[in-house]
């Protein structure tokens, strides 16, 4: 009995998962149909999406024009606090330098992602930020539908070299 429990908790953990990644995944589109790098980030609270957010680096001319930055900024507004502490970020890749150092210092719980990125993702990729010995720490989990984020991204390249 305890181990059917465990895995109905698990199964409904999974479908969690794919629904707040499968809003990311809208997200990383909408970015795509603006001619920015596809990649979208939702922010939840207590099971609920409290903002959304994709790529809008070349769009808006701003250096922290990431999904995730731009999704804790709302974040932050909708919590009337800079302290994310109860809040979970899914993303679609894997989050760079600049947006891992702002989940620190926004006390996110935890990072979900889809597609590693062996360029500048900092969770497990180029090195395990996460993992310092920072006043705070995020909990990671990677590969959530990263063959979804890996195909949206694949899709936008190819389309910008055939220009």
């Amino acid at each position: 009995m305890s181990q059917d429990l465990d895995i109905t908790m698990k199964s409904q953990e999974n479908q969690k998962k794919y629904k707040f990644m499968k809003a990311a995944l809208k997200e990383a589109q909408k970015a795509a149909d603006k001619e920015e790098v596809p990649v979208g980030a939702v922010v939840v609270y207590q099971d609920k999406i409290i903002a959304r957010a994709h790529n809008m680096r070349e769009n808006k001319q701003i250096f922290h024009g990431h999904a995730e930055f731009l999704a804790m900024m709302k974040a932050q507004k909708k919590m009337k606090s800079w302290r994310l502490e109860d809040c979970e970020i899914y993303v679609t890749m894997e989050p760079c330098p600049m947006c891992a150092g702002a989940m620190i210092q926004s006390r996110i719980k935890k990072v979900y992602y889809g597609v590693a990125d062996k360029k500048s993702g900092v969770a497990t990729s180029i090195c395990h930020l996460f993992d310092l010995p920072f006043n705070h720490k995020v909990e990671t989990e990677g590969l959530i539908m990263h063959k979804e984020s890996e195909k949206i991204l694949k899709s936008f390249f190819q389309k910008l070299r055939e220009r």
